[in-house]
């Protein structure tokens, strides 16, 4: 096994055996206490930081995560998440949570094409794809209107309803400082 395996291995082992010592874990309800999903960015930074910079602890919210925490199909991954959040486990606010100094803000559908052509990926296959690459990394230029910008996404969505409130906000991934750039009252 490689290495990675074996620490993971041994990390949910001594996990496992924690929880044992102290007489089990508390069962948390798959349904979000707080009724909230955090479509938010995949960035490390915000590890075991974003969910206790909102005050939320385990079972409070559904937290999705993709690149630039962006949604701009009407149907996708991202959408179908939201979706079964809504329709399956009662969630009645959406937050997206954007934050600063974001990889995205440097990322464009050139860069991507060319790395994954040095890295040996077909340039037909790339070719097939740049069209999708370039309307999902290259909007992304600032980080608060890219958050607006998928609010806006979001709340125009056919398949999630209005009575959704969707907000959007940013987080510093330094000192976890968040800015409301949405409050929700643009319904």
């Amino acid at each position: 096994m490689s290495i990675l395996v074996d620490q993971i291995q041994a990390a949910n082992k001594a996990f496992v055996d924690a929880g044992i010592t102290a007489g089990g874990r508390d069962d948390v309800s798959k349904y979000p206490s707080q009724n909230l999903a955090i479509l938010t960015c995949m960035d490390t930074r915000l590890l075991d930081f974003l969910e206790p910079a909102m005050g939320l602890q385990r079972g409070d919210a559904k937290v999705i995560k993709v690149a630039g925490n962006t949604a701009y199909e009407s149907f996708d991954s991202v959408i179908g998440s939201l979706m079964v959040a809504v329709y399956e486990l009662h969630v009645r606010h959406i937050i997206v949570m954007g934050h600063d100094d974001c990889g995205m803000l440097k990322t464009t559908a050139d860069s991507l094409c060319q790395k994954m052509l040095a890295a040996g990926i077909d340039e037909k296959n790339i070719a097939a794809i740049q069209p999708k690459l370039k309307a999902w990394a290259d909007p992304i230029m600032n980080i608060d209107e890219s958050v607006r910008h998928t609010v806006r996404c979001l709340r125009d969505n056919p398949f999630l309803p209005d009575s959704v409130t969707i907000y959007g906000m940013t987080i510093h991934p330094g000192d976890g400082a968040i800015r409301v750039v949405d409050d929700g009252t643009q319904q």
